[in-house]
């Protein structure tokens, strides 16, 4: 089953130009991949998988005004998100250069105006507050916690992509809440 085939028999409505965006993107992807090594997906289907997990979320998210994605990597999740959530301001903070590099040029031959790239160590991005704060891959719960205090406030949403170790890393199960899938674990916390 091919990615908006899988999609759409989940019943997760996304903007059509998301298929475009995410089309080209795997384009670009795979090609400057050989060159700078942005991630461990190296053909489409495994692309296609992460884009999958990283906008799976979409079905579950309330509407969201602006949004934080601590280590953004080759774009998963917060670039993906961005695409289908046009209407949400996505700050992208990544520290790696040939990372930040790549969203840049994503951001631009897309023409994602909603979305913002930092090329910084989270600890060095000014503190706001964000109403969505997300991570995936980036280290352990209570770290991405600690990151994340800085741009929290009361009512702010954050999602944590996880494995089955989730549940070893969380000791507060109030406002908490995982949102299990064949292959993934959404932490879900609400401040």
């Amino acid at each position: 089953m091919n990615l908006k085939s899988q999609l759409e028999h989940d019943k997760i409505v996304l903007p059509e130009t998301f298929y475009e965006h995410v089309e080209r993107y795997t384009d670009h992807l795979l090609k400057w991949n050989k060159i700078h090594n942005l991630t461990g997906a190296t053909t489409r289907e495994e692309v296609a998988e992460h884009i999958y997990d990283s906008v799976f979320p979409v079905s579950f998210l309330p509407k969201i005004n602006n949004a934080l994605d601590i280590g953004t990597g080759a774009g998963f999740p917060g670039l993906i998100l961005a695409m289908a959530l046009r209407s949400t301001q996505f700050t992208l903070v990544e520290p790696l250069a040939k990372r930040a590099g790549f969203l840049q040029f994503i951001k631009a031959d897309l023409g994602l105006d909603n979305v913002e790239v930092l090329n910084k160590r989270i600890e060095q991005v000014p503190p706001i507050a964000y109403d969505f704060i997300t991570s995936r891959a980036v280290t352990e719960t209570q770290t991405l916690m600690d990151f994340a205090k800085p741009f929290i406030v009361k009512g702010t949403l954050l999602l944590f992509f996880k494995g089955e170790r989730v549940y070893d890393e969380i000791q507060d199960a109030e406002h908490v809440k995982i949102i299990k899938t064949d292959k993934r674990h959404y932490l879900l916390i609400e401040r």
